[in-house]
């Protein structure tokens, strides 16, 4: 099929860190089910590793909005 038109399109690179974004977050979810199912057998030990997990990626989150990364223009 033929195009009409120019084929190649630029996308801006800010949409490509967006969605990586959505996707280091969506992955946190992933790892935080199955720990919050089983915690009640993991103990105090499970609490503290999850709240290390939980303030490396809060301080991924606020760098990135520091960057300007969040803002959608």
């Amino acid at each position: 099929m033929l195009t009409t038109g120019e084929t190649w399109i630029r996308f801006r690179i800010q949409y490509y860190i967006y969605a990586l974004m959505f996707v280091i977050f969506d992955i946190e979810t992933v790892f935080l089910y199955p720990w919050a199912v089983s915690y009640g057998g993991l103990g105090v030990f499970a609490l503290v590793e999850m709240a290390v997990f939980l303030v490396i990626l809060f301080i991924g989150l606020a760098y990135a909005w520091a960057k300007g990364v969040m803002r959608w223009v």
